[in-house]
C-alpha cells in the first residue's frame, strides 16, 4: 500500500471535495487525514490538505482522475517524485482504455439540483444501474444489451420523429445519406431505441469506427483518446422523460441521433480520427483547445453546401430547438478558423450566441491539419490498422517502416490509375 499526500485547491467548495472523496471511495482508498481552509487568494475558493492510503496502481488512476477534473483548480501531490505521473501516458492500443472511462460529475442527477432527474429516485436508480454495466466492460466484451422501458422508447420516439422530420431540409448531405441507410437497415424505427451492438455493427462495415460504453460524460482527454482508436465511446442511459427535447449532458439519444450516422461517413469519420490522434500526448492546454474545437465542429458545427447553410453538429442534429436557433439570424456566424475556433468561449447550459461555419467538412479536415501541426507535442503518432495500435514515430526505423508501407500503397495506386487508363469507360 502507498500514502500520499495531496493539496486540493477546488472550484466550487464541498461540492468538489464530496465528488473527490467519492473517488478515493471507487478507488479503494483510506482518508488518514483531512483539513480545509479558505484559499489565500481567494476566498471564494476552499483548500484541503487530504493524506490517503491506497495501493500504488489505484493512486496512479486516481492522480490522472484528478488531474483531469473540471472541478479542481490545481492539484498539487507532495512528495511527487516517488511517483511517476508528470509525463502524460496516453494509451497505444484500444484495450488500454479500459483505463480511460474518467467521469465529469458536474451533470449527474444525483448532484446537479437543475438536473430534470433529481427529485426523481427512480430516474436515479435507473440511470446508477446502467452506469455500473458500462463500468463493467472491458476490452473485447460484447456490448450490453439494454432493455429500455416502455417510457425510454417514448422519449426516443418523440425526439426521433422531430428529428426525421428537420432532417431534409437542414442537415448535411452527409448525415442525409446515412440517415436513410440506418433506416433501409431497420436500425432506425420510430418505436424502439436502437442498440449500440447494432449501431457498432453498421459503422463498422462502414469506417471502421466501433462503440463502447461509457458511464456518462467522459473528461476530454480520456473521450478524444478513444477517437484515436476508431472507438466512440457512448452512454446507454435515455434522458428523462420529463425533458424529451433536452439534456444537460450526453445520452444515447443524443449520440446514436447525433453523432453515429456520421461517424458512418468515411470523410468525417477520418476527421474524428486525427482529432483523436491529435490529443495523444498533447498538454493540458491543448486539451482545451482540441475540446473546443470538437464542440464548434462536432457537436455544433455548421457548414456551407449548395448555398446554404446545413448542420453537420451532432448537438444541432439531436435537438430541434437548438438547431432552429444556430440556423436564425439570432447568432454570430463566423467561418470556421482552428486557431480563433480554438480560444472561443461556449455554454453548455444555454443555446451558443456563435457558431462556426465551415466551407465544407473537406474544408474543415484541411485547415484541422494544418492547425495541428503548430501543436507542442515533440512527436509524431500514427494509427496502425493492421495491429491495432498507435504508433509513436520517434526513430529513423520506425520511418523507414512506414516509408516502406506507403511505396506499396502507393505502387498500388499507379497500378490502378494505369489500368483505368487501359480501359476507358
Amino acid at each position: 500500500m502507498q500514502r500520499a499526500a495531496f493539496i486540493l485547491r477546488m472550484r466550487e467548495g464541498m461540492n468538489s471535495l464530496s465528488r473527490v472523496l467519492k473517488a478515493i471511495e471507487k478507488y479503494q482508498g483510506a482518508v488518514l487525514h483531512l483539513e480545509t481552509r479558505p484559499n489565500k487568494r481567494d476566498n471564494g475558493q476552499l483548500d484541503a490538505l487530504i493524506k490517503m492510503q491506497m495501493s500504488r496502481l489505484n493512486l496512479l488512476q486516481l492522480i490522472k482522475n484528478l488531474r483531469q477534473s473540471g472541478t479542481l483548480e490545481h492539484v498539487t501531490l507532495l512528495g511527487e517524485d516517488n511517483i511517476s505521473a508528470k509525463n502524460p501516458w496516453f494509451p497505444r492500443h484500444a484495450s488500454e482504455l479500459d483505463n480511460c472511462n474518467h467521469l465529469m460529475t458536474k451533470y449527474e442527477p444525483d448532484l446537479d439540483m437543475n438536473h430534470p432527474g433529481f427529485s426523481d429516485k427512480e430516474y436515479r436508480s435507473r440511470r446508477k444501474d446502467i452506469a455500473e454495466i458500462a463500468f463493467k466492460y472491458k476490452y473485447g466484451d460484447a456490448i450490453p444489451y439494454i432493455e429500455y422501458t416502455e417510457t425510454e422508447n417514448k422519449t426516443w420516439t418523440a425526439v426521433y420523429n422531430t428529428v426525421k422530420e428537420l432532417v431534409p431540409k437542414h442537415a448535411c448531405a452527409e448525415y442525409r445519406c446515412v440517415f436513410k441507410q440506418l433506416e433501409e437497415a431497420g436500425i432506425f424505427q420510430a418505436l424502439r431505441v436502437p442498440q449500440l451492438e447494432e449501431m457498432s455493427s453498421f459503422m463498422k462495415k462502414a469506417t471502421g469506427f466501433t462503440l463502447r460504453p461509457a458511464a456518462g460524460l467522459l473528461t476530454a482527454r480520456d473521450f478524444l483518446a478513444s477517437l484515436a482508436f476508431r472507438i466512440f465511446q457512448s452512454t446507454q442511459y435515455v434522458r428523462h422523460t420529463k425533458t424529451p427535447f433536452h439534456t444537460p449532458e450526453p445520452d444515447c439519444i443524443h449520440e446514436i441521433l447525433g453523432h453515429m450516422p456520421l461517424l458512418a461517413d468515411p470523410s468525417f469519420a477520418q476527421f474524428s480520427q486525427e482529432i483523436g490522434l491529435a490529443s495523444l500526448g498533447a498538454s493540458d492546454q491543448e486539451i482545451e483547445k482540441l475540446s473546443t474545437i470538437y464542440w464548434f465542429t462536432v457537436e455544433f458545427g455548421l457548414c456551407k453546401e449548395a448555398g446554404e447553410t446545413k448542420a453537420y453538429g451532432a448537438g444541432l442534429l439531436s435537438a430541434y430547438g437548438e438547431l432552429l436557433h444556430a440556423l436564425s439570424e439570432k447568432p454570430e456566424h463566423r467561418p470556421f478558423d482552428p486557431a480563433s475556433t480554438a480560444l472561443q468561449a461556449y455554454q453548455d447550459q444555454e443555446y451558443q450566441p456563435v457558431y462556426f461555419v465551415a466551407e465544407s467538412i473537406e474544408d474543415m479536415k484541411d485547415k484541422f491539419r494544418r492547425w495541428v501541426c503548430q501543436m507542442s507535442r515533440p512527436f509524431e503518432v500514427r494509427f496502425n490498422p493492421h495491429t491495432g495500435r498507435v504508433e509513436v514515430l520517434d526513430s529513423v526505423e520506425k520511418l523507414d517502416s512506414l516509408i516502406h508501407q506507403l511505396s506499396t500503397e502507393i505502387l498500388h495506386l499507379t497500378n490502378a490509375i494505369n489500368k483505368m487508363k487501359a480501359c476507358p469507360v
